[in-house]
């Protein structure tokens, strides 16, 4: 958690829960569950319980104690809409997000259903973003959950993107964020299918953020970390939403 980040789509990070326990293939590297365990049983330190999933109740108003405005990735350690979750604390979450409304939360959930169910109890500002993570085909289906949740910008994640996206509904979806696996146990990402993306987002108009190639570059080299870049066919793309979207379109 900080007042700042180095991931490229946000500028800060604030995890009022961290931990999270694997669903799906993209799950499989977790760059958060690696870093938390390198922890795990140091005394004192924040992640002394590794990545057990934990509420941090502390944290909850953290966000109202930064006056600059800016975008904050939440829960960058954890899935806000983990089933362990309670359903009061998510409520508490909203409630800060809702009262910090000079900054811009971009809320990403591999649980789009449980959002979903939770959805009518909670407020939608237009400074909560809601998003899902997409990594292939097998969980297109989450775009179709996310459509249901009536947040101002919906967004999808499709990093590690771990196959093609073809033919992929990008109906009420504001914004795409693509990317490569990192890690030293990194799957490759074919750049036909970061290419076919960006294509379909440019067809769509939605904007495009192609975040970076990860442990592999475009040639399918391996390469140190940081040291494949972001360039995709020559440029890079940093799309990111415009205006507000009103909910339900």
């Amino acid at each position: 958690m900080s007042s700042v980040s180095s991931i490229e789509w946000t500028e800060a990070t604030w995890n009022p829960v961290t931990g999270c326990t694997k669903v799906s293939p993209g799950c499989a590297h977790c760059y958060a569950e690696t870093f938390a365990e390198r922890f795990r049983g140091v005394p004192g330190h924040p992640y002394e319980q590794g990545f057990d999933l934990t509420l941090r109740p502390e944290r909850l108003e953290l966000p109202l104690t930064w006056r600059k405005p800016r975008m904050i990735f939440v829960n960058s350690m954890s899935d806000l809409f983990h089933e362990e979750v309670q359903a009061e604390y998510v409520e508490r979450v909203f409630d800060t997000m809702q009262r910090a409304d000079w900054h811009t939360f971009q809320v990403l959930t591999k649980r789009p259903e449980r959002a979903l169910e939770l959805s009518p109890e909670l407020p939608w500002p237009a400074n909560v973003w809601m998003g899902t993570s997409v990594e292939n085909r097998r969980f297109l289906h989450r775009l179709d959950t996310l459509r249901g949740i009536p947040a101002h910008v919906r967004f999808a994640s499709c990093e590690p993107l771990l196959g093609p996206l073809h033919g992929i509904d990008l109906a009420g979806i504001g914004w795409v964020i693509a990317g490569g696996e990192s890690g030293h146990r990194a799957r490759r990402m074919n750049p036909e299918w970061a290419c076919a993306l960006r294509d379909q987002c440019v067809a769509a108009g939605v904007p495009f953020f192609f975040k970076q190639w990860g442990a592999h570059n475009a040639q399918g080299q391996r390469v140190g970390k940081g040291r494949a870049g972001r360039v995709l066919d020559g440029q890079l793309w940093n799309g990111m939403p415009t205006a507000v979207k009103a909910a339900g379109t």
